[in-house]
């Protein structure tokens, strides 16, 4: 889910879409699942994978489904409120919505995702080239809902055609399909890893190395970081709604409880 809107460059490191100080640089996001109708007659977003990061999906109302492909192979399960479902990297997973589909998306490495760790489901040809694959991803800087919307659109009807492609070579040539798709996703994202490290140095391993020198701290019986408790309550961001791969996102921003 969550390279959710148009893709940062390089240099400009993407704004942190999760609560500030969130343990583990894990983001949480609210998700309302797209119900635009798809060529086979469902209703749903666009079919990817992420690379680095784990996601889960919490349902909190309506009804749908989740199509993944794994190292198991395809599967479905069905989607209803109090549902739980995670995947880990490489899972290929398509959301369909039957009605009113909403759910929390918590997901790993806060800061990865919005920088391009999703691959979506692109035709091969597309995959195979990099700046064909950054224009059919990208959706545009400016323009109002209706144009975003549009593009989101045809985004995801082209992931779609990509992913029943791959459905069809996983029937027929097994494994290795997905091992050749995973191996394009590879040569997609590999020319960002530096940038991502410097993202990661900033989030997941900032923050596990707090709670590893609280943990010394603790067995010395130096409990001094208990002395800055805080809580932080977060706020909506405003509207419209982030326009995601799989629906519209809303996001929250953390306040410094310094501030006040």
């Amino acid at each position: 889910m969550s390279s959710q809107t148009r893709e940062p460059t390089p240099a400009q490191p993407p704004p942190p879409r999760a609560l500030s100080r969130f343990p583990g640089g894990t983001s949480l996001s609210h998700l309302c699942v797209y119900d635009w109708e798809t060529a086979d007659g469902l209703h749903g977003g666009s079919p990817h994978l992420h690379t680095l990061s784990t996601e889960a999906y919490v349902v909190t109302s309506g009804r749908g489904e989740v199509h993944t492909i794994s190292a198991a192979g395809p599967a479905r399960d069905d989607l209803v409120a109090g549902s739980l479902l995670w995947f880990t990297p490489g899972t290929v997973h398509r959301l369909i919505n039957h009605d009113q589909l909403q759910m929390q998306v918590i997901m790993s490495n806060a800061g990865l995702p919005e920088a391009g760790d999703a691959v979506l489901t692109f035709p091969e040809e597309i995959l195979a080239d990099p700046q064909r694959y950054r224009e059919a991803v990208a959706l545009p800087a400016e323009g109002d809902d209706a144009v975003r919307a549009a593009a989101a659109r045809t985004r995801r009807d082209l992931a779609l055609t990509g992913y029943e492609q791959l459905l069809g070579r996983i029937e027929s040539q097994g494994p290795e399909a997905m091992e050749h798709f995973h191996k394009l996703a590879v040569n997609l994202v590999r020319p960002r890893i530096g940038d991502w490290q410097q993202i990661w140095a900033r989030t997941v391993e900032a923050e596990t190395e707090r709670t590893r020198s609280q943990l010394l701290a603790l067995g010395a019986g130096d409990g001094a970081h208990l002395r800055e408790a805080a809580v932080i309550r977060g706020q909506p961001r405003p509207e419209p709604r982030l326009w995601g791969m799989c629906g519209r996102l809303q996001t929250w921003t953390g306040a410094d409880p310094a501030s006040g």
